[in-house]
């Protein structure tokens, strides 16, 4: 069993989703409810973990992103749902066979995940797509209850830099212990941790991330994986 370098005996059990009134940051609640009374039909709620079909036991790879997009996840309740980002990610996932292939970016498209999990940093989302220093660590624990449910989980992949240091402060180190880097890997805590900038449309519009550099992120994660 994978445990994060904070779990053992003495640790307090950490709860790994927040509930749909999570109080915990102001600045985002406030933001919340802002958008429940301009858009009452979105989710508008901190963003549950996708989880493949087994369940937790079934999760060998968890992706890592940094927060729900307005109109993306904020809006239909899934990650990387309703945007840009969601159309590579899952076109990523589908190519090495950690996802069915069926996204038509609704949470009712039937997509399932494979042995494969997605979660963000911060579950809320925060005004212009940047959560405060603050706010992410607030949201570490739920991160750290997270990666405590896979009892199986064999690889991470962090997408950004912000996703990838409360990663790695989620695993009880430092991140300087595995510092981000695209196309990066390190070992912590029996896991793998592979680092990839963000597919965000702004990273793929200017060319700092390219499909194929996304590509050999999940080549390199889908090989460990393989290795098992």
């Amino acid at each position: 069993m994978i445990r994060s370098a904070t779990s053992g005996p003495a640790a307090r059990p950490r709860c790994a989703e927040p509930g749909r009134d999570c109080p915990l940051c102001p600045r985002l609640v406030d933001f919340r409810e802002t958008w429940r009374s301009r858009e009452p039909g979105w989710h508008n709620a901190p963003v549950p973990s996708f989880l493949p079909e087994g369940g937790p036991d079934a999760v060998r790879l968890l992706v890592v992103g940094l927060a729900p997009g307005l109109r993306g996840a904020n809006r239909t309740g899934r990650p990387f749902t309703g945007d840009y980002a969601g159309d590579l990610l899952y076109a990523t996932l589908s190519r090495f066979g950690f996802a069915n292939g069926r996204f038509d970016a609704r949470p009712d498209d039937g997509l399932e995940l494979i042995g494969t999990a997605i979660t963000n940093a911060v579950r809320c989302v925060p005004p212009e797509n940047k959560p405060v220093g603050a706010e992410i660590n607030t949201c570490r624990d739920f991160l750290a209850g997270t990666i405590g449910r896979f009892a199986h989980l064999r690889a991470i992949v962090t997408l950004g830099r912000i996703a990838h240091d409360s990663t790695v402060r989620a695993l009880g180190a430092r991140p300087s212990t595995a510092p981000f880097g695209h196309g990066a890997a390190a070992d912590l805590s029996g896991l793998r941790i592979f680092s990839s900038y963000h597919c965000s449309r702004y990273n793929t519009n200017t060319g700092r991330l390219t499909e194929a550099m996304f590509v050999d992120v999940f080549d390199q994660a889908a090989e460990h994986l393989g290795r098992d």
